[in-house]
């Protein structure tokens, strides 16, 4: 199979419904941020699901982007670095929830308890650093970037408008689920995992045979269909 850049494109979409499904999936089901939920077997399975679907959010968005990156403007560009940045980061938080906490459980239980509290503001007094600041980072990319991004995304009008409108709303709704008992607040999350998956799906079920099919844009077909036009004699009709 010839790899182009269309269809690289195409299944980055794979990748973006993928993750969003995975992220609205698991917001029901997450074990609570807990130390005593670290070394269950739900947390073994979910977190490094969430660490694939952070990687395939990466490529989603990308290709999403790359989709429409001459329509959505500077605005689009603004947005898809800010969204990716977020994700970024949040895929090194997830990787230490998945592969580094359960180790320290035993040895260092209130490290990890106030590592886990870091997302929803109670660190135990634990000494973090600069983790908290980044968390808080991490939402403020989350925010902005899904705000700008699904606005630049909505006036492309490439992919579903509506997807892109959700995505944008959502965003903006964000901060309004620290008001929610901790226990209920990734359910907010879920819409934009629906958004992403619907644009991604959209992506990769978008029909672009010819863009596929003729890496040149159809430049050789077109030199081929005139050539095909020249009568026999060689001579070229003139045009009145």
């Amino acid at each position: 199979m010839k790899i182009t850049a269309p269809k690289l494109i195409r299944w980055s979409g794979l990748s973006a419904m993928v993750a969003g499904i995975i992220f609205a999936v698991i917001q029901p089901i997450h074990p609570p941020d807990v130390v005593s939920s670290v070394t269950t077997g739900a947390w073994a399975i979910i977190t490094p699901l969430k660490t694939a679907m952070c990687l395939l959010f990466l490529i989603g968005i990308a290709g999403i982007y790359a989709r429409q990156v001459g329509e959505a403007g500077w605005l689009g560009l603004a947005g898809f670095l800010l969204l990716i940045l977020s994700w970024w980061l949040q895929t090194a938080f997830v990787f230490a929830e998945a592969f580094i906490a359960p180790p320290l459980a035993s040895v260092a239980p209130g490290f990890v308890d106030g590592y886990l509290g870091i997302s929803y503001g109670h660190t135990g007094g634990i000494a973090l650093g600069a983790l908290p600041a980044l968390y808080f980072l991490v939402g403020i990319l989350y925010m902005l970037g899904g705000l700008l991004f699904g606005i630049a995304t909505f006036r492309a009008g490439i992919l579903p408008r509506w997807a892109a409108g959700l995505l944008a709303v959502t965003a903006t709704l964000t901060p309004l689920a620290v008001l929610l008992p901790h226990a209920t607040q990734r359910l907010a999350a879920v819409p934009m995992g629906l958004a992403i998956a619907c644009l991604g799906y959209a992506l990769w079920s978008e029909r672009r045979a010819q863009a596929a099919d003729d890496p040149d844009g159809g430049v050789l077909r077109g030199v081929e269909q005139s050539a095909a036009d020249v009568p026999s004699n060689g001579r070229v009709p003139s045009k009145v």
